[in-house]
C-alpha cells in the first residue's frame, strides 16, 4: 500500500480554461491557486504509472485515480498483481488505506501523512494535490524569469506562525498558462530536502499539463519516482459512492 503521490505531492497530477497570468494582476497567492485549479480541476480521473528508481532496481506501477473538489482522492493500483488492489482514500482531513492481503481498511494517524507512499519519495500528503499550502504559508513573489518562451513565476512560500507543517519553507515555480513547474522543500533550518520538477509538459484533456512529474531526494543521487499521466479526463461528473470507504474496500465496477 501507499507508503509516501501522495492523499494532498502522487494520488495521482491534474477544470478550468486557463488563461496567462500577469504577475502584477495577480498576488502570488492567486498564480499557486491557477496552478492548483489546473492540476486538480473540479474534478479529475487519471490513469497514471510510477516508475521508483533505487540504487538496487526499478519498480514499476500503474494506478488509477479520481480527486473531487480540494478534499476527496481515491487512488487504487491495478499493477503489477503484488500491488494490485492497494488503495488510498481521502476525506477532508482523514486519509484511509486499504490492504487486500489484510482484507483491512486502516485510517492513518496525521503524523504518518509525510511517510513514503508505496516505498516511493512521495509522501500520502503529496498524492492528493494538496491545495494546504495555499492557506497554511505565507507567500512572496520572489521573481518572474522566462523558459522556453514563457513567463515563469518563482514564489516562496513560508509556513503561517503557529500553523503545525512538515516544510519549513517550499519555493514553487508556476509558468503562466497554469503549469506548477517545479517545487523544492526545505526543513525548518532551511536545508534543503527534495525536488519535484515537471520533466515533460504536455496537453491532457484540452489544458496544459505536467504529464512527467519526477521526485528527488538531495541525498539519495540517481533515486528518484516519477509519476506520468497516461490518460486524464477534467470536470466530470463522478458517483457519489466513489469516495466512501465500503467502495475503498470493495470497489464497484
Amino acid at each position: 500500500m501507499f507508503q509516501s503521490p501522495s492523499l494532498r505531492p502522487l494520488v495521482a497530477a491534474i477544470a478550468i480554461a486557463v488563461t496567462p497570468m500577469s504577475a502584477f494582476a495577480q498576488s502570488a497567492e492567486d498564480i499557486l491557486r491557477s496552478a492548483f485549479d489546473n492540476w486538480r480541476a473540479d474534478s479529475s480521473h487519471a490513469v497514471t504509472t510510477m516508475t521508483v528508481k533505487r540504487s538496487n532496481g526499478t519498480r514499476e506501477l500503474t494506478m488509477e485515480s479520481w480527486t473531487e473538489g480540494e478534499t476527496k482522492a481515491l487512488v487504487r493500483f491495478t499493477a503489477p498483481a503484488r500491488d494490485a488492489g492497494n488503495a488510498t482514500l481521502q476525506l477532508g482531513n482523514a486519509t484511509y488505506v486499504f490492504n487486500p492481503k489484510l482484507n483491512q481498511v486502516i485510517k492513518l494517524p496525521s503524523s504518518a501523512m509525510s511517510q513514503s507512499w508505496m516505498g516511493s519519495d512521495f509522501s500520502y500528503e503529496d498524492l492528493s494535490r494538496s491545495e494546504r499550502v495555499i492557506g497554511d504559508y505565507e507567500h512572496t513573489l520572489l521573481e518572474t524569469r522566462n523558459e522556453d518562451g514563457r513567463k515563469v513565476y518563482v514564489i516562496e512560500s513560508v509556513p503561517k506562525r503557529g500553523v503545525p507543517v512538515v516544510w519549513g519553507k517550499q519555493i514553487l515555480s508556476v509558468r503562466d498558462d497554469g503549469v506548477l513547474r517545479s517545487v523544492e522543500y526545505y526543513d525548518q533550518v532551511g536545508k534543503r530536502v527534495r525536488v519535484m520538477s515537471a520533466d515533460k509538459i504536455g496537453t491532457l484533456d484540452g489544458r496544459p499539463y505536467p504529464i512527467e512529474m519526477t521526485m528527488r531526494v538531495d541525498d539519495k543521487p540517481g533515486e528518484f519516482t516519477r509519476v506520468t499521466t497516461v490518460s486524464s479526463e477534467f470536470n466530470i461528473d463522478l458517483p457519489g459512492y466513489l469516495f466512501t470507504k465500503s467502495n475503498l474496500q470493495n470497489p464497484r465496477d
